[in-house]
């Protein structure tokens, strides 16, 4: 009951939203981004500590100004995933947003050769995918559901009304080799702390638990990784789509360690689009939270905890061949 009652106030908050242009409401979600930054502080320390740790040369009036803005981002981002339906058609996507080094991604996919697609929690990391199903490019996001039901069936529909198709992380273990063999592209949000089992490989400094899934997925399946990001320009429900790194199945044949190669290498290639605007970052998210083997026995923890049994999932499938498939600003807002 509580779950549904939290439900129908969602839904009549956004027939609410609905009444203002969106420019309106993402203004309002720039103050209700600083009252989070104001009143949410164990949200606000963990960011605050992740940006000192990751820029150490910054000063702290920086530090400061670029986590509430990155807090502004985030309920900014509500507001872009209920209005990007409404908004972007087939004959306006010009109108809110444009491509850098996009051009050779987009015809891997063409090719229909299986891909993979990876980004960061960074901006508005939703459009992408809303995009590419309006256009027809067969890209298959695998996310986590809400614990609310009723919320999170809202929510998928609101994402998948123009042919988003979406997986939940728990069943998609079952599904990945299916879509691999129909040479589709599977999108992975790969900055998520992967626990004590992660492979450990730097980011911003700092050695962070990252999941073995990509990696292994590409290795079994020989499949090219595509790393890109979009970036708000402005306060404006306007986006830069861009490309920063190509990973080809060649340039890891060589590779003493390939699985903890393509995950370096990945992670290397979402930091540098994050330096470019680190406001549009989640900093608050606990991407440090697990530590490597060695610090932990420093620290006297002897300990085994099992790896998250999703993961296990899907590293076993991975290795498993697919079956036979017919068919920058920080200004304030």
């Amino acid at each position: 009951m509580r779950d549904w009652l939290l439900y129908v106030a969602v839904r009549i908050l956004v027939v609410f939203l609905y009444l203002f242009d969106v420019e309106t409401n993402l203004r309002f979600a720039c103050f209700l981004g600083r009252l989070l930054w104001k009143h949410y502080h164990r949200g606000r320390q963990r960011a605050l500590e992740n940006l000192r740790a990751s820029f150490p040369g910054q000063s702290e009036e920086w530090i400061w100004q670029t986590g509430r803005r990155s807090f502004e981002q985030i309920v900014m981002l509500t507001i872009d995933v209920l209005f990007t339906p409404r908004l972007v058609k087939k004959y306006n996507w010009r109108e809110y947003s444009r491509y850098k080094n996009a051009e050779h991604a987009k015809w891997l996919m063409q090719e229909r050769k299986g891909l993979l697609m990876v980004t960061g929690h960074y901006s508005n990391f939703e459009i992408t995918g809303y995009l590419m199903g309006l256009f027809g490019f067969d890209l298959y996001s695998i996310a986590r559901p809400l614990d609310n039901k009723y919320l999170n069936r809202f929510l998928y529909g609101v994402r998948e009304r123009r042919g988003q198709k979406i997986i939940d992380k728990k069943g998609a273990a079952e599904l990945m080799p299916q879509i691999v063999a129909r040479g589709s592209t599977l999108g992975f949000i790969a900055d998520q702390d992967a626990g004590k089992k992660g492979v450990f490989v730097d980011f911003f400094g700092r050695k962070a638990s990252t999941y073995k899934s990509i990696g292994l997925v590409a290795l079994t399946y020989n499949l090219p990784i595509v790393v890109g990001y979009s970036r708000r320009v402005g306060n404006r429900f306007f986006f830069e789509i861009g490309v920063t790194r190509i990973i080809f199945p060649q340039e890891w044949a060589d590779k003493d360690d390939p699985l903890k190669w393509i995950t370096a290498e990945y992670t290397k290639a979402i930091e540098a689009f994050v330096r470019e605007d680190p406001t549009q970052y989640w900093w608050l998210h606990r991407r440090w939270k697990s530590r490597p083997r060695e610090e932990r026995i420093g620290a006297g923890e002897t300990s085994t905890v099992l790896p998250d049994r999703d993961e296990q999932a899907v590293e076993i499938v991975s290795l498993s061949p697919p079956s036979p498939v017919n068919s920058p600003s920080q200004a304030a807002c």
